[in-house]
């Protein structure tokens, strides 16, 4: 960029003078700036011998040198203080942590060779500068971080047990590559057998929760109960709460519109939606009973942080409040100004995500948006829809469930146009990752899908609520 200012950085009163885009209050005479380029370039070419020594590191990230991954010393420490009854479940816990980490290298190639690729883009075009170096090296050093500490990966014990139990904890996954694509025929892994009550069936599903090892379990709306359907016995499902028919008794649910996990307790949090309450259902065997956490609530999502605080969703109110265990009446998180479109309004929501940051998305179900209140705002922010109820990529038409990932893709069940879609942060309109075949029952369609998650490998699993079943989509 050429300028009339009289002064070289280095002294020289050379002309011309330029200046450096990426540091503009620096100048340069001409002899001085082809000094800056070749001292970049040194840079850049540094930086491409990290890139390639960090995937020769990836490459060699196997066998043995995965036995020393850092977080496995945690473990080692735990077996040192217990005694040797419990080896056996170190040595579990071990191999769980080393086949995720052989799952989740091949995304730490995928993203090292897109990175060195666009790095070497860059280095042939001749067109970066101090910015962009800076750039990319915090990028890198991301991406090594993320080999030896996995996203949203924890070693932890429980405290409650005598001798404590220990376990490798993931979340559902820790990153999707933003060009994900997924088999666009899915596969029935609960129900699919018409509606009914039969252990083979389910009745109007609205929302499921995948465990760590892929068990489905499934809030089995019109049959009054929770079911959960093991990987390796697609057959049937088992339950595990409720199955008494419609009633409030506390052996009872009525309509449940939502399930989660809770790994500390090892329970299950329902939304019993017609019995106005959230309860918690012990998964221990022999438990036939739940317990109410909250009641005198129109609730109908549930979402639970890092810190164990439950978000419910509230569709006669029109908010979100966020609880702690125990406590009765929340904090208001969204909403709460009675029903409207305004950005610090909802109109019927249903389902809820909270990511790390404790930020919470809610899908606005009648005004065809999906909302992001970021945590302690008092209005909402549009990350999809807010354009009318339509089929248009940048419209959706009642939408309901949600999963946001580690970059901030937010995934989409849009319900009443039949299909999954992906809003990329900051995206005016939104992809369709699965389904543009309209209505139907076939492998490649759904009928009002209306919740979604994914597994630790980056499978879809979808709710087919008309469908009456589960599908899962393999991650390609």
């Amino acid at each position: 960029m050429p300028t009339n200012q009289s002064c070289c950085i280095e002294g020289c009163k050379k002309e011309p003078k330029i200046m450096c885009l990426g540091c503009p209050e620096l100048l340069y005479c001409g002899s001085h700036h082809k000094q800056h380029r070749d001292y970049l370039n040194i840079k850049l070419h540094g930086l491409n011998d990290e890139c390639n020594q960090f995937l020769n590191e990836i490459e060699t990230e196997t066998g043995d040198s995965q036995k020393k991954h850092g977080l496995l010393k945690d473990i080692d420490k735990w077996e040192t203080k217990s005694i040797a009854k419990i080896r056996q479940m170190a040595q579990e816990t071990r191999e769980a942590l080393v086949s995720h980490v052989a799952n989740f290298i091949p995304t730490v190639k995928i993203q090292m060779a897109s990175f060195n690729a666009k790095v070497s883009q860059n280095s042939d075009d001749n067109e970066f500068v101090d910015t962009d170096i800076a750039q990319w090296t915090a990028e890198l050093e991301r991406l090594k971080a993320t080999l030896n500490n996995p996203p949203d990966s924890t070693v932890r014990e429980d405290p409650t047990e005598f001798i404590s139990k220990i376990y490798f904890k993931v979340k559902v996954i820790s990153n999707i590559p933003a060009n994900a694509t997924w088999a666009q025929n899915g596969v029935t892994v609960a129900g699919g057998h018409g509606k009914g009550s039969a252990t083979n069936q389910l009745n109007h599903p609205f929302s499921l929760f995948v465990d760590d090892d892929q068990t489905v379990v499934i809030a089995d709306c019109a049959n009054h109960r929770i079911t959960q359907w093991k990987k390796d016995d697609l057959t049937n499902g088992q339950i595990v709460a409720g199955g008494k028919g419609k009633g409030n008794g506390l052996n009872q649910l009525n309509e449940p519109t939502d399930v989660l996990i809770d790994k500390e307790t090892d329970s299950l949090i329902i939304c019993d939606r017609w019995n106005r309450r959230v309860v918690r259902w012990s998964r221990r065997s022999g438990i036939t009973q739940g317990e109410i956490l909250i009641d005198n609530i129109n609730c109908f999502g549930l979402a639970m942080d890092d810190q164990r605080y439950i978000y419910v969703s509230d569709t006669k109110k029109h908010e979100v409040r966020r609880y702690e265990l125990g406590e009765k009446n929340g904090t208001l998180v969204a909403g709460g100004n009675g029903e409207g479109t305004g950005l610090n309004q909802l109109n019927e929501p249903r389902y809820l995500f909270v990511d790390r940051q404790q930020n919470v998305y809610v899908s606005d179900r009648n005004n065809h948006r999906v909302m992001k209140w970021i945590k302690g705002a008092t209005e909402g922010i549009v990350v999809a829809g807010g354009q009318g109820q339509g089929d248009a990529l940048t419209q959706l038409n009642s939408p309901n469930g949600l999963f946001v990932d580690t970059l901030g893709t937010l995934y989409v069940a849009d319900s009443w146009n039949h299909r999954l879609m992906r809003w990329s942060q900051g995206a005016k309109q939104g992809t369709v990752i699965v389904n543009g075949n309209g209505k139907g029952t076939g492998s490649n369609q759904f009928y009002g899908p209306v919740c979604l998650t994914f597994d630790r490998h980056g499978n879809l699993y979808v709710v087919d609520h008309n469908n009456h079943r589960v599908q899962r989509f393999s991650i390609e």
